[in-house]
């Protein structure tokens, strides 16, 4: 279904032109519940912020990246806050939501979508459905903590509860929990009981970097014919001007070029559910330059290839790429991007790299394992739920891609 400091978060709090925060945002929805209520709204409201920030302080991106998201993809997505208010209206935890009209049919084999374009020819809008999705619409999911108990499990409950009544208001045809990590079954599992079906989204992938340097790495872990084949690769892209890599915290002198770069290689992907603008590059590097890093390789001067990465905690976020592809597979850049990312990790204390989800027949062979990324769907409305709990598994993308299954521990996808 889909590929898809605190120096810094204390400046946002008082930052009149942060778009996310007004003192009287639109209450669009509001639904009376049994732990008080809950109400969607357009912007963070001044005195509620700093729960907001709360609700996140412990995720690898912060509020401060739903705010950029927010303010950046605005033209691709709506996105919404829904603040679970308890009995006596205070506001224990403010969680991000966006609705987008979705083809069900993304990331399923060329056979079933040449059908379904023929079903298409009489109803147009089959399997086109307006979804509320909860999470991020540029990242995986996280559920924000609940501001009293610092837990999950109240916010889950609020959610069980209003998210339905919040759906049919907003007339979407479809709830889904937007690719969250395995940490969060043993919360959002409890949403099996009232209808929800959990399968598998498109898995990220990770390694841990327990080697002393790429070379240890590469003797200790990829097979001998892999070995040969990369160090090939790497003779042929030093057969050429050299190329050479840099790391920054901001981007904005180069996005110009590197969104170029990013725009190349997303043209070339099977999938496609958000495409990042300069706006989302540059603000990435001004308001989180404690977490994020940028690559650059260069060659005789000019960027050919970067990457865009959050840093935090030990554990690289390796999310987006851009590659030129008028040397990219000359000099096999992608090969060599990932090369030296991982040796900028491991001299810089990094001991986990994660990457994001696709382009994993490379990944396999770098022994790479793969980081479940589920979702949990459910039709706000009843009669249609037993329809979507038979078709849904055989939509779920993770079933046609062979090479998934050769991953050792594929069956953690389910």
């Amino acid at each position: 279904m889909y590929p898809s400091g605190s120096s810094a978060r204390d400046s946002q709090t008082e930052t009149p032109e942060n778009p996310q925060l007004k003192s009287q945002p639109s209450f669009l929805v509001t639904v009376k519940t049994s732990f008080g209520s809950a109400a969607v709204v357009d912007a963070i409201p001044a005195e509620d912020y700093e729960t907001w920030v709360a609700g996140f302080e412990d995720c690898p991106v912060d509020h401060r990246y739903y705010e950029i998201v927010h303010e950046s993809l605005k033209d691709q997505f709506v996105h919404y806050y829904l603040l679970l208010k308890d009995a006596g209206g205070v506001t224990r935890a403010i969680q991000p939501f966006l609705t987008v009209s979705q083809d069900l049919a993304t990331g399923t084999p060329a056979f079933i979508r040449n059908l379904l374009a023929q079903i298409r020819k009489r109803f147009p809008g089959f399997l086109k459905l307006k979804m509320l999705m909860v999470g991020c619409s540029a990242g995986e999911g996280d559920i924000v903590l609940e501001k009293v108990s610092r837990d999950f499990g109240w916010t889950i409950d609020a959610l069980k509860e209003s998210l339905t009544p919040v759906a049919r208001r907003l007339r979407a045809v479809l709830i889904v929990f937007k690719d969250y990590p395995k940490f969060y079954r043993q919360y959002l599992d409890r949403m099996r009981a009232c209808g929800f079906t959990r399968i598998p989204s498109m898995p990220a992938t990770k390694l841990d970097l327990n080697f002393a340097d790429f070379e240890d790495y590469l003797k200790q872990r990829v097979s001998y014919t892999m070995r040969k084949n990369l160090r090939k690769k790497f003779r042929k892209a030093e057969s050429g001007p050299p190329i050479e890599c840099e790391v920054v915290a901001d981007i904005s002198p180069y996005v110009d070029e590197v969104h170029g770069l990013y725009r190349q290689t997303l043209s070339r992907s099977e999938f496609k559910f958000e495409e990042l603008t300069k706006t989302y590059l540059c603000a990435l590097g001004e308001r989180m330059n404690d977490r994020a890093r940028f690559f650059l390789w260069r060659q005789q001067g000019r960027i050919i290839a970067f990457a865009s990465t959050i840093v935090h905690q030990g554990v690289l976020r390796d999310n987006y790429i851009g590659l030129d592809y008028s040397v990219a597979l000359d000099y096999h850049l992608y090969f060599l991007t990932w090369r030296d990312t991982i040796t900028w990790a491991l001299r810089n204390g990094i001991h986990t790299y994660h990457s994001a989800p696709l382009n994993y027949d490379p990944k396999y062979h770098f022994r790479m394992e793969l980081e479940p990324l589920d979702l949990y769907v459910r039709s706000p409305y009843g009669w249609l739920n037993p329809v979507f709990k038979r078709i849904l598994p055989l939509l779920e993308p993770t079933r046609y891609d062979p090479v998934i299954r050769k991953f050792a521990n594929a069956s953690e996808l389910w």
